[in-house]
């Protein structure tokens, strides 16, 4: 029945594709001064974003893994906005340790963070490891957005109002975390399996993040799906890339278009009375059973500090109740 469910999503979203549906973001929010940082920023919607974000007076910060690419698409954003301000530091989320180098250089140069995207991410990839040992996409989709989030919090709490957002993507609804073999190890693997664990694992720490911030915190929290974007995801694909890449091209929808939902939920000002959501086409989307499961999330959260040995300063005490679920 959920595949079912899925397929329908999956049909609805490429209708509005084909027919031109989709919605923008439409606040006209500046953001003049404020501090920006986006992982994986380098290509795709990623760098759209940060083009979008420097228009409107932003100081972004990106992170990407190859310093070289990094530095290009400074050049063609700077080639739009003139007068973008915009810096990279090398970041690759499969390393914690260069997770926990990044953290301490923008801390060095910058005193606070208003919006913080973790956009970056890895698909449809062989069975590979992050250089800490952990499956590649949950490594590095979650657990190095995770240590990073936890270790720019301090700063994120030091701006009146702060927002951290993840991209995640509807394959998530049909997703589980394997707690028993969070590796997918002994022939457990499939690229999609992994990469779906991964994706939720993103929705479950935004919830529990909002949860344990509570809602007299300073920063709110945003998970979304961007949409159907024909994107770099399929270099790692050993099979079925020609017709991945056939059916994105007749499909899928442009950059410009692709990054609405990451503007909306890091510029709409309504949003400022909510945190741990789901949102798809520039509005809240219903969450399915998976992606609201509290004993999961908790599980999850406590699995994720225990794999990346997080420090004791930069824990988060757990709450009984998510205070979020009545707004």
């Amino acid at each position: 029945m959920s595949h079912v469910k899925f397929l329908g999503a999956v049909l609805k979203e490429f209708s509005q594709n084909v027919f031109g549906l989709r919605n923008k973001c439409e606040s006209t929010r500046q953001l003049d001064g404020q501090v920006v940082v986006i992982t994986g920023a380098n290509t795709g919607i990623g760098k759209e974003t940060a083009l979008q974000l420097s228009l409107r007076g932003a100081k972004i910060i990106i992170g990407c893994r190859d310093m070289s690419k990094a530095n290009g698409a400074i050049d063609d954003i700077r080639a739009k906005n003139p007068k973008a301000n915009i810096i990279a530091i090398k970041l690759d989320l499969s390393s914690l340790a260069s997770v926990r180098e990044f953290a301490k250089n923008v801390s060095q140069i910058e005193s606070n963070i208003d919006i913080l995207i973790n956009n970056a991410g890895i698909g449809m990839c062989p069975e590979w490891q992050t250089k800490d040992g952990f499956e590649m996409q949950f490594g590095t989709n979650h657990l190095g957005h995770f240590l990073l989030t936890l270790s720019l919090l301090p700063l994120l709490q030091k701006s009146p109002k702060a927002r951290v957002i993840t991209v995640s993507s509807n394959t998530h609804k049909l997703a589980k975390i394997d707690f028993e073999n969070i590796n997918l190890r002994n022939g457990a693997y499939t690229t999609m399996k992994a990469y779906k664990q991964s994706k939720l694992s993103g929705v479950l720490f935004i919830r529990e993040l909002a949860k344990r911030l509570g809602l007299s915190s300073t920063v709110t929290t945003y998970v979304l799906h961007p949409g159907t974007i024909k994107s770099d995801l399929s270099r790692n694909m050993e099979s079925g890339k020609a017709l991945y890449d056939l059916l994105t091209t007749l499909l899928y929808i442009k950059l410009d278009i692709g990054c609405q939902t990451t503007l909306y939920c890091a510029l709409e000002e309504s949003l400022d009375n909510e945190s741990g959501f789901f949102y798809n086409n520039c509005l809240r989307d219903a969450l399915w059973a998976n992606g609201t499961d509290d004993k999961s999330a908790e599980r999850l959260w406590n699995l994720s500090c225990d794999l990346v040995q997080l420090e004791d300063h930069l824990k988060l005490p757990s709450k009984v109740t998510n205070a979020w679920d009545n707004k």
